[in-house]
């Protein structure tokens, strides 16, 4: 049973949240973000995927119509996750955390894969290794949360 955006939102106004620059060096460093996206059933579903900023926008671009592509079209609400790699004063591993709603925007995704790549392979690659490749998807994350552990969670 698909859930509309009104519903899924519990009749609240949606607020967007402001990312702190620490959350922002996280979103644009060479992290792996976890996507957790609904299934019909309502089960998770979980992809690695790339990650970057548009403005105050997290996102990501996919060469096929995944299941998250079809999982977002359906249900927008959205959660990521992304390890830092660097402890806090504590000893724990640092985390951003992120709740949301998305958009499925077409086209734009080789694109962005190849901005996305300079980050997460190196700056001289070229990614998509494929010659032509399909316009694909682009996810586009409203942040309405922000959590983990860091300097954005306090």
């Amino acid at each position: 049973m698909a859930i509309s955006p009104q519903l899924a939102g519990g009749g609240r106004s949606l607020q967007r949240v402001r990312l702190p620059d620490s959350a922002r060096a996280v979103l644009e460093g060479p992290g792996l973000a976890h996507l957790v996206t609904l299934n019909p059933d309502g089960s998770p579903q979980v992809s690695i995927v790339w990650v970057g900023l548009e403005g105050e926008e997290v996102v990501a671009a996919h060469l096929s119509e995944h299941r998250k592509v079809r999982n977002i079209r359906r249900d927008p609400r959205v959660a990521m996750s992304i390890e830092t790699g660097t402890l806090d004063e504590r000893g724990l591993v640092e985390y951003l955390v992120l709740h949301g709603r998305a958009r499925i925007t077409e086209g734009g995704a080789a694109e962005l894969l190849q901005r996305l790549a300079h980050v997460y392979i190196g700056p001289d690659v070229k990614f998509p290794t494929i010659d032509d490749p399909p316009p694909g998807y682009i996810t586009h994350i409203h942040v309405e949360r922000i959590g983990g552990v860091g300097p954005w969670a306090s």
